[in-house]
């Protein structure tokens, strides 16, 4: 048998003193760390005060947020001051000790009043503020304050055709150029489109109201109206001669009604007289993030802003080497011409 089995009512004796022992010092350490924390007074002095330091501003702290509290707009002189959004103000550089009052001074980007500013809550305070484009649609403060615009707002902006420049033209020249008449009225031709030609042969001539040509190069592009005998004065000689004009129509989509009138064969030296072309404006429109990007339109044909719109309310009117002539339809049914020149852009908002 073993000791503890013999002497068991001493051993229990002995654990249960030694537990006491333990739970006595874990008070007093206890007791230690509260003082500290509750800002007991230290060194074991006593205190009958139960109630810990400053715990009434609990209660009072409470109780404050039973109380209704309003936040009113304050008032400087009778000018109305937010007390959340301050009105900004900025140092004259000329007077530094005098900031530059918005509300009251004088304007700080003519013709823009410093009320604008305030209003669309744009920063006035840079050299370039006039300049510069606060929702990136390619359209400065000034030129949306001009046109009533928003300048925070990317979708509305003034008229494209302010920002639409002409980078330059192509051009594709042509002569066509009529044989001798059939007794009926019909005509052969002989038609040149760069390096591209084209004929209609004597076998099968153009009768008067025909259109030619059947296939290639301006197939079905022109229309022969007739002819007529015309009385011709004739440099060369100082006279008049007879001359058989031939009376042709365009039928191309952007030319056509287009009449031209051409001597029957003329001498092959004269055909610089006769040459013509078909030109197409090269554009781009400087604004929506399309800078730099290209499009082109044929002369006489009508198109749209942002290019691939259905709404086509402009319209290249003329196409010549150094400046391109627009028409433009407004919403109210107004239209306005205007003459862009080469590496330009249109004309200033209104």
């Amino acid at each position: 048998m073993s000791w503890i089995s013999k002497n068991y009512e001493k051993a229990a004796l002995g654990a249960a003193v030694l537990a006491a022992v333990g739970l006595a010092y874990a008070g007093w350490n206890k007791l230690n760390s509260v003082e500290e924390e509750f800002g007991s007074v230290p060194g074991g002095a006593r205190t009958d005060d139960p109630s810990v330091k400053n715990g009434d501003a609990v209660a009072t702290a409470k109780s404050s947020f039973q109380v209704k509290r309003e936040w009113n707009k304050g008032d400087d002189a009778a000018r109305p001051v937010d007390l959340f959004t301050g009105v900004a103000l900025f140092v004259n550089k000329n007077d530094p000790g005098n900031p530059v009052d918005l509300i009251k001074g004088a304007d700080v980007h003519p013709p823009i009043p410093n009320s604008w500013w305030i209003e669309n809550r744009i920063d006035p305070g840079f050299g370039d503020s006039p300049q510069r484009d606060e929702d990136g649609d390619g359209f400065s403060n000034l030129e949306e304050f001009l046109a009533k615009t928003n300048p925070n707002n990317a979708s509305e902006y003034p008229a494209l055709i302010t920002k639409l420049t002409f980078v330059g033209e192509e051009s594709v020249q042509w002569v066509l150029r009529p044989g001798y008449p059939s007794e009926d009225g019909s005509f052969t031709f002989t038609y040149a489109e760069g390096r591209a030609q084209n004929r209609v042969g004597a076998a099968s001539p153009v009768p008067p109201g025909g259109l030619f040509f059947e296939d290639g190069v301006g197939k079905g592009r022109f229309k022969l109206l007739g002819s007529e005998m015309r009385r011709v004065m004739k440099e060369a000689i100082q006279a008049e001669v007879p001359e058989t004009i031939v009376r042709i129509e365009d039928q191309k989509p952007n030319k056509k009604g287009i009449i031209y009138e051409i001597p029957a064969s003329f001498p092959a030296r004269d055909q610089a007289r006769y040459l013509r072309a078909d030109r197409t404006a090269v554009l781009s429109l400087e604004a929506l993030g399309l800078a730099g990007q290209e499009f082109k339109v044929e002369e006489n044909t009508a198109f749209s802003l942002p290019p691939g719109g259905e709404e086509k309310s402009y319209k290249v009117t003329v196409v010549a080497p150094e400046q391109v002539t627009i028409e433009f339809t407004a919403a109210d049914g107004k239209v306005e011409t205007h003459v862009i020149p080469r590496g330009a852009m249109g004309p200033a908002a209104p």
